[in-house]
């Protein structure tokens, strides 16, 4: 599963977001994420990725933000 996927898959889930909405521009809060629901996707994320995020990240605003993020993360983990 490719982390956009993941990121679609949690906010419909969560919040009923249409996947389409859910495009690289959008903005976190917009989608209604806040910052416990952007700790449960980090959760899910590290869950379903097996893979431990640092704690000081910057907390991403839009969905290309952290789809980079989890990309680069399971690029890192893969080397």
């Amino acid at each position: 599963m490719e982390s956009i996927d993941l990121i679609r898959e949690f906010l419909k889930n969560r919040l009923g977001a249409e996947p389409e909405k859910v495009v690289s521009g959008a903005l976190l809060a917009e989608l209604g994420v806040d910052s416990l629901m952007m700790l449960e996707l980090m959760f899910e994320f590290e869950d379903r990725f097996g893979i431990k995020l640092p704690r000081d990240l910057k907390t991403p605003r839009t969905v290309g933000e952290i789809a980079t993020l989890m990309n680069g993360l399971i690029a890192r983990s893969k080397s």
